[in-house]
C-alpha cells in the first residue's frame, strides 16, 4: 500500500507482487485520485514506478499508464510488470522524461519497508 503525499495528497494506490515458477516477480501497482503530472509544480511529462530491491538497488521498472492520456478523468493509473529482482519497496516520482536511470524529482508516493 502507497502512503499519502504531500505533493498529490489524494492520491492513494496498492502494489500486489506474485512469484512464478521462474522465480520472477509479476508487479501490478494501481494508483487513483493521481493528478495530472503536468498539473503539479513544477510541471512534469510523467509518472514513473521505482523500485528498491533486498539489496538497496534502485530501478526505474516503468512509466503508469492511463485509461485514457496520460491520466483518465477518473484519475485512475496503473502499471504491470515482470522483474528477476526480488522488491523491497516501492516509490513514484513524476519526471521530465520516462527513462532516467536515477529519479531526479521528489517523491510523490512510497509505500513503507
Amino acid at each position: 500500500m502507497f502512503g499519502s503525499s504531500a505533493v498529490v495528497p489524494a492520491a492513494v494506490g496498492s502494489v500486489k507482487i506474485k512469484s512464478d515458477k521462474n522465480n520472477n516477480q509479476t508487479i501490478d501497482i494501481s494508483i487513483n485520485n493521481l493528478a495530472p503530472s503536468d498539473k503539479l509544480t513544477p510541471p512534469k511529462k510523467t509518472y514513473v514506478v521505482w523500485m528498491v530491491t533486498e539489496n538497496n538497488g534502485t530501478k526505474n521498472i516503468g512509466q503508469l499508464n492511463s485509461s485514457s492520456g496520460m491520466l483518465s478523468s477518473a484519475l485512475k493509473a496503473n502499471l504491470k510488470t515482470v522483474t528477476s529482482f526480488k522488491p523491497s519497496s516501492f516509490f513514484i516520482t513524476a519526471e521530465d522524461d520516462g527513462n532516467v536511470q536515477y529519479p531526479a524529482s521528489a517523491i510523490v508516493l512510497t509505500t513503507a519497508n
